[in-house]
C-alpha cells in the first residue's frame, strides 16, 4: 500500500535551461513560468549560422533566445545549462565585416556547438556585459535547481539559507534509509528545497530541489513505512527513502512537502538573480507565422551542423582546389557543401 504524488504539474518538463533547441515553434520561444526576461537586445546577428541576417536576442534568467527578425522561425534556444564557456573575440560578419563577437562554446547529448553573435550597433556593450552576467548569476546558484550529496548545506546544524529561501518547518528523528542500519538526521523543508542531514556528521547530507523531484510517496520498506522520494533521470535518477516515526507523523510530513511543491510548480523559482538598473521591454515576435506559411522547395542542409565544434577533431583535413572561389580550401566535412556555408535561408 502507498501514497503517491507523482510530479506533473506546473507548466510540464522544465527543458528550457537544459537543451539546446534549433527553428522551434513560436510557442516555445514564449518564456515558461519562473522564467524572467533580462534583457532583450535587437540588431543582433547569428554571425555562424545566419550570416548577414538581422535578429534579435532575447536573454532570460535560463536561456538565451534568438530569432531572425525575416523569418522568426528561424531560431535558437540556448539553455545556459549547456554553456561551457563564453568568451568575446574577433568575427567576420557580412553586416559589419571584422568586429568583436560574443562566442558560446556548448555542449548538449555528448554534441558540442558553437555559436557567435554579432551586435550591429556598434556603441551597444550589452551583448557581451548581459550575457556574461546572467552566465555568472546561473553558475553561482546551482543549488535552487541541482540535486547536491554531501555538500556545504549545513553549519553547526543551521542550514546555510539561500538567497530568499525560508524554512517552513525543521523535522527532528528523521531515519535515512541509504545504509542497512539507517542514519539519524534532522529535515529542513523549504520553499526550494529538501535539506537532510545526518546529526553525527552534517556534512553526511543531501539538498533535493522540488525542481528536480520527480515523485514523492509513501510506501512499504524493510523498516516499515517511509517517505521515498524520486529524482528526475537529469539528477541522476536517484530513489531516496526516509523513515519517521510514528506513522501520523510521517503522514503529516508528507503532506507537507508534497503541498510546498505544488506551490512551487504554480511559480517555480530558478535562484537566477541578476541586478538591473533599468527593467526590460517585453518582446515579441513582429509577425506570428503558422507552419504552412514557411514551405521549402529545395532540401535545406541540418541546421544543427552550421553550429558544430568539432571537438573531436585532432588536425585539420587535407586541402582541396575549390573552383567557386578558386582557392585550396580545407576539405569540407561529409554532407557539407560550400554553397550551405554561406546560404543559410
Amino acid at each position: 500500500m502507498s501514497r503517491k504524488y507523482t510530479i506533473g504539474e506546473g507548466g510540464g518538463a522544465i527543458w528550457q535551461d537544459r537543451e539546446i533547441r534549433f527553428d522551434i515553434p513560436l510557442q516555445a520561444t514564449q518564456l515558461r513560468r519562473g522564467e524572467t526576461l533580462v534583457e532583450c537586445i535587437d540588431a543582433v546577428e547569428d554571425t555562424k549560422g545566419n550570416n548577414g541576417e538581422h535578429g534579435c536576442l532575447t536573454i532570460s534568467n535560463l536561456r538565451l533566445i534568438w530569432y531572425c527578425t525575416k523569418y522568426p522561425k528561424t531560431n535558437l534556444s540556448i539553455g545556459f545549462n549547456c554553456m561551457i564557456n563564453i568568451t568575446v573575440r574577433v568575427a567576420n560578419s557580412k553586416l559589419r565585416g571584422t568586429t568583436q563577437a560574443l562566442y558560446v562554446l556548448t555542449k548538449f547529448a555528448n554534441t558540442r556547438f558553437e555559436f557567435v553573435f554579432t551586435t550591429l550597433l556598434p556603441t551597444s556593450p550589452k551583448l557581451f556585459t548581459a550575457v556574461q552576467a546572467v552566465y555568472h548569476a546561473y553558475e553561482t546558484s546551482r543549488l535552487y535547481r541541482d540535486l547536491k550529496l554531501r555538500g556545504s548545506v549545513v553549519h553547526e546544524k543551521s542550514l546555510l539559507l539561500l538567497l530568499n529561501e525560508e524554512v517552513y518547518s525543521k523535522v527532528d528523528n528523521v531515519w535515512n534509509l541509504s545504509s542497512d542500519q539507517g542514519n539519524l538526521g534532522t529535515f529542513f523543508v523549504t520553499n526550494v528545497r529538501l535539506v537532510w542531514f545526518a546529526n553525527l556528521a552534517e556534512n553526511f547530507n543531501v539538498s533535493i530541489p522540488y525542481l528536480q523531484m520527480k515523485s514523492i510517496k509513501v510506501r512499504e520498506s524493510k523498516f516499515g513505512p517511509a517517505l521515498v522520494i524520486e529524482t528526475l533521470p537529469q539528477s541522476g535518477g536517484y530513489v531516496l527513502g526516509f523513515r519517521i516515526d510514528p506513522p501520523e507523523k510521517l503522514k503529516a510530513v508528507t503532506l507537507e512537502i508534497q503541498r510546498v511543491h505544488q506551490i512551487f510548480s504554480q511559480e517555480p523559482m530558478f535562484g537566477v538573480v541578476i541586478p538591473s538598473k533599468t527593467t526590460p521591454t517585453p518582446f515579441s515576435f513582429t509577425r506570428q507565422l503558422e507552419d504552412s506559411e514557411l514551405i521549402m522547395s529545395d532540401p535545406q542542409p541540418d541546421p544543427m551542423a552550421l553550429y558544430f565544434a568539432e571537438a573531436n577533431k585532432m588536425e585539420d583535413r587535407p586541402p582541396v582546389y575549390n573552383p567557386e572561389i578558386g582557392l585550396a580550401v580545407e576539405s569540407l566535412p561529409t554532407g557539407v557543401t560550400m554553397q550551405s556555408l554561406w546560404s543559410v535561408l
